[in-house]
């Protein structure tokens, strides 16, 4: 028998509609979705302003061994040793797990997936899109200029890719690595925040 989805941690490309998708899904299903509420909460718990934050991220190595220092503190719990970067990480793990205690939730990002992992009714999910609709995306609705709209998507994905890879070990495209795969070029915003909420019914 398959297990109730409890648990759903969104990856997604920059200007895929990710966010969009799952702010519908929190809407259709009445399960709470958390994105900018986990920095917030690290904001105000450690008093680190949420760009501070964002900048120790962008700031994160890819490098394997980085990865294996800083999950290796976590569970050790010598955070004393970790870095600024390594203590903002383990801060927002912390967030997305009482963010979680709380029950049924959507988390967008900040490697959810690591904070979720060993609980019961976690899927992980990855958002797409066609690069096209990406670079519409970015100047139309989200304000970019024409001509640095490809330049914005390549940093973005870019730090999102290097803070998976540093404190998972695993590649954040790497599609394999999750349970469903949604392309909102091929469905829209709408049908994709469907498809996810008959997960939690």
């Amino acid at each position: 028998m398959k297990q109730k989805c409890l648990y759903l941690a969104i990856e997604r490309q920059f200007a895929s509609a990710g966010t969009a998708i799952a702010r519908r899904l929190s809407e259709l299903s009445g399960v709470p979705c958390y994105g900018e509420e986990i920095l917030k909460a690290v904001s105000d718990k450690y008093g680190v302003s949420e760009e501070s934050i964002e900048s120790y991220e962008e700031k994160t190595t890819g490098s394997l061994l980085y990865s294996l220092f800083v999950m290796s503190r976590l569970s050790s719990a010598e955070s004393d040793l970790l870095t600024r970067e390594g203590h903002i990480f383990i801060a927002e793990q912390q967030a997305i797990r009482t963010f979680a205690a709380d029950g049924p939730s959507i988390f967008l990002g900040h490697c959810a997936c690591e904070a979720l992992k060993g609980l019961p009714g976690v899927m992980k999910v990855f958002i797409k899109a066609n690069y096209g609709d990406r670079i519409k995306r970015a100047v139309e609705e989200y304000g970019f200029p024409p001509e640095a709209a490809n330049a914005v998507i390549k940093k973005f994905d870019k730090k999102r890719a290097n803070y998976f890879y540093a404190n998972t070990s695993r590649k954040w495209d790497d599609l394999s690595g999750y349970d469903i795969v949604l392309d909102s070029s091929a469905i829209s915003v709408d049908l994709c925040a469907k498809v996810l909420s008959g997960l939690f019914s």
